[in-house]
């Protein structure tokens, strides 16, 4: 889910570096890998890394691929090779049945949903800062 994203959005930003900057460099004798290297990749690279945080963004707000990927399994461990439960299958697992208003279950839902929307708040201002320091105009 993530990849075809991230391969999307960064082709969109390659494609928008103007043409004159590689023909430019083919005018000085560059070859087409040194071009895509050392011109096109670093003119996209805001667009490149906001693909990149974009697409992790929504892989984190996603609830059924992340928790087939993650294995739905109730339990943290630091091991990355052991099965997880995400944030988001726990809102859905816990308000599946009937909550009752002011239990520990019924305000665990909001807090995780909360930490959910930090985070991917966060990464979009990260994916902002990021494509306005890399952003070259041309």
């Amino acid at each position: 889910m993530v990849l075809p994203m991230i391969s999307s959005l960064s082709e969109d930003a390659m494609r928008a570096v103007p043409k004159s900057l590689r023909h430019g460099a083919y005018a000085l004798g560059a070859t087409r890998f040194e071009v895509a290297l050392k011109i096109v990749l670093p003119a996209a690279l805001s667009g490149v890394i906001a693909s990149f945080v974009l697409a992790f963004s929504r892989a984190i707000g996603e609830t059924m691929i992340v928790t087939v990927a993650a294995g739905a399994t109730p339990q943290l461990t630091l091991n990355p090779l052991d099965s997880i439960q995400t944030m988001t299958s726990y809102i859905v697992q816990v308000s599946m049945g009937d909550v009752p208003r002011g239990t520990i279950e019924y305000g665990t839902i909001f807090a995780v949903g909360l930490t959910l929307f930090v985070i991917t708040f966060l990464l979009n201002i990260l994916a902002q800062w990021v494509a306005r320091r890399f952003r070259e105009e041309y």
